[in-house]
């Protein structure tokens, strides 16, 4: 059976091109790779290196050797990573999102742990077949043969406006309506980061990275801010209630800014997943 470590120092040696330097970036002795590299030809049965006086270097078959071994390498690695995701979802369910906004509806409970970064779309399948995620939530139905998709709810974007601003009195807005003004605007809010720069013509966004700068901005100035239905069951949010007396909650009428949201998961966590989905359901904003 192949050393999958003399494997490695294969793979290093091809990228490095000499002893010298693969020693050094598998923090071994020289020696211990020259009897390495000896060991592996003797278990492949074939020569891998050409070996002169001051030089040795892959023979065509070591090259062909080493592409084959960092292939196995990556798959063993691969191995090894699904199972322990796997393993760790036996007794965790862990969440993922593209968008902030459903995980504030999560029931709070010790076995379930949600993500600290968010995702893109195209990384949902491989975070849901590696088992690095037991569920996602995406604003895109993902369809696969071996990921479900439920729709499980709208988001809908809604602007704070400051009492005295010409909108706020109204119904409804549209983006066009808020054309050229300036908002503080939390990073981290997925997809509505592209909407509102693409679709608010000449507006200026102020981006805070941490809650508690953004919060102080929102209690000393009277810059609008955006909030989805979804924000009333944020903690997060509730915390600036006091300071949010001059502020009226206007929703915005465009078709994008009302997003549809859906969970997705393996197939095979369908059953386990199921009185979570309800919750969530239960707990939407109507």
């Amino acid at each position: 059976m192949l050393d999958y470590y003399l494997l490695e120092q294969l793979t290093t040696f091809a990228k490095t091109g000499t002893l010298t330097k693969t020693a050094a970036a598998l923090n071994i002795t020289q020696p211990s790779v020259t009897r390495g590299m000896q060991e592996l030809e003797e278990d492949f049965g074939v020569q891998l290196f050409e070996r002169q006086a001051n030089r040795i270097k892959l023979t065509p078959t070591g090259e062909l050797a080493a592409q084959e071994a960092e292939q196995l390498l990556i798959a063993n690695q691969a191995m090894l990573t699904k199972i322990q995701n796997f393993d760790r979802g036996q007794h965790t369910t862990t969440i993922g999102a593209t968008i902030p906004g459903p995980l504030t509806l999560l029931p709070i409970n010790n076995n379930l742990k949600v993500a600290e970064t968010f995702i893109t779309t195209d990384q949902i399948d491989s975070t849901l077949t590696t088992a690095q995620y037991t569920a996602v939530f995406s604003d895109q139905e993902i369809m696969t043969t071996d990921i479900e998709s439920q729709f499980i709810g709208y988001e809908q974007l809604q602007v704070d406006l400051d009492q005295f601003t010409t909108f706020a009195s109204q119904a409804t807005v549209t983006f066009h309506d808020l054309s050229g003004m300036s908002f503080v605007v939390m990073r981290a809010i997925g997809p509505w980061s592209d909407m509102i720069k693409t679709d608010i013509p000449n507006a200026q966004f102020m981006y805070q990275d941490d809650r508690a700068a953004f919060i102080e901005i929102i209690k000393h100035s009277s810059l609008p801010f955006f909030t989805t239905n979804l924000s009333q069951k944020d903690a997060f949010f509730n915390r600036l209630s006091s300071h949010q007396l001059d502020r009226i909650t206007v929703p915005i009428s465009d078709q994008q800014a009302k997003m549809p949201i859906y969970i997705n998961y393996s197939s095979k966590n369908e059953n386990r997943l199921h009185a979570l989905i309800n919750t969530i359901r239960a707990n939407w904003p109507k």
